[in-house]
């Protein structure tokens, strides 16, 4: 199996979709020239995270929506598959934050509802999703999904362990003062479930919330195959897969 290569775009919140969007497609042309097969977001990237409950519900759409059709025709075009977040309608009640994968085809393989909202800024925005997290495959690869806070509990973890996942894909907005999650956090719980962890988080300011950056891809074994500092910028990483993935790997 080849290896897995990844971009992880560590990077601000747009102010607006369409900057999202513009800004995305370049990120994407860069990453593919890279030969990355993928690149991942931070956490609600296609409109901003901790922006007014009520702007955001305005921009919430279903994964058939406008957005993710864009998002689609810049993954077709610049032959790379993209993780990224939005909020995906609810019907009447507050959105999900959600994130999907989309292949290099312009295929949407997997959406993933945020379980574990963080504090205020998520409860006031946000309704907790209630599925088992999401899992792909893509060129032999088994793959899950996960959105920040999830990454920091054991349960998301050990779903995605039990069915088969080599690897996680994790899109966040992890905010200054909590660096011990980059730092301690996920190279014990890659090594513990067995998985690789690709987290890529957000930098700069948004509003009065300042992200940490320290974007990290740690192996199936627990080692920091790359990290980024705090600033903008595009950490590139290649996977490779462990010899054998049995089920049921938590209990190592």
């Amino acid at each position: 199996m080849e290896p897995l290569r990844l971009a992880l775009w560590q990077t601000a919140h747009p102010a607006e979709s369409t900057e999202a969007l513009a800004r995305l497609d370049s990120a994407a042309r860069e990453a593919a020239a890279q030969g990355a097969h993928w690149l991942i977001t931070p956490e609600m990237f296609l409109t901003g995270y901790l922006i007014a409950p009520e702007r955001l519900a305005a921009h919430a759409e279903p994964a058939d929506g406008l957005l993710l059709q864009a998002v689609r025709g810049i993954a077709r075009r610049r032959g790379i598959g993209v993780v990224t977040g939005w909020p995906e309608a609810n019907g009447d009640a507050p959105p999900f934050n959600s994130v999907t994968a989309i292949d290099e085809n312009g295929a949407l393989l997997a959406v993933h509802r945020k379980i574990h909202l963080f504090g205020a800024g998520d409860a006031q925005r946000f309704t907790p999703g209630t599925d088992p997290p999401a899992r792909f495959d893509w060129r032999g690869w088994h793959l899950g999904l996960l959105i920040c806070f999830d990454v920091e509990h054991d349960e998301p973890l050990r779903q995605l362990a039990d069915a088969g996942a080599q690897a996680v894909l994790v899109p966040t907005a992890n905010m200054v003062g909590y660096d011990e999650v980059q730092q301690t956090r996920l190279p014990e719980a890659a090594r513990r479930f067995g998985m690789a962890i690709a987290y890529a988080n957000a930098c700069g300011r948004e509003g009065d919330t300042v992200y940490n950056g320290l974007s990290t891809v740690c192996t199936h074994k627990g080692q920091r195959l790359g990290a980024l500092a705090r600033h903008e910028a595009m950490l590139q990483a290649a996977l490779t897969a462990p010899p054998s993935t049995p089920l049921c790997r938590t209990r190592a």
